[in-house]
């Protein structure tokens, strides 16, 4: 999972803005809103919105999710929401992305970062982010390096 996967179309920097703005106004600023919210399911519309501000495939986010990118068009289409878990897991990625864009200035630089091997591991950030756990070391490592540590 390491490879950097680039969506090979032209991105819309109005559609990319917009898609941020619905995603930072999900009321994510602590914990208990993020449980809470993902008690209740997840839209696939914050999927969608993940993969575009993201730059990530839908095939490669929904591989870290834990579900299909058919299933999620199946979701979406049905208007079902996410399964608490991922739903918990969505959200907390999106929350990574959005304090990983404060830290490293673009998403492009962000996603270099979470795909080049930390010194002495064996694996890249991005390898991390298929548990909501690692999705927390990540967010752990990106507050430390906007604190001045070095990871």
């Amino acid at each position: 999972m390491t490879e950097l996967m680039i969506m090979p179309v032209a991105r819309d920097s109005k559609k990319i803005n917009q898609a941020l703005k619905r995603l930072r106004t999900l009321g994510l600023n602590d914990a208990h809103q993020l449980l809470e919210r993902a008690r209740k399911g997840a839209d696939t519309a914050i999927f969608y919105d993940l993969a575009l501000v993201g730059n990530l495939t839908e095939n490669l986010l929904a591989g870290i999710i834990n579900i299909s990118a058919r299933t999620m068009l199946n979701y979406a289409q049905q208007g079902k929401k996410l399964e608490p878990a991922q739903s918990e897991h969505l959200l907390k990625l999106v929350q990574l992305y959005d304090l990983g864009i404060a830290a490293f200035g673009t998403v492009d630089e962000l996603n270099i970062w979470l795909n080049k091997k930390c010194w002495n591991a064996k694996d890249a950030p991005m390898d991390w982010l298929i548990t909501p756990g690692g999705v927390d070391m990540v967010k752990a490592q990106i507050e430390q390096l906007m604190e001045g540590y070095p990871v």
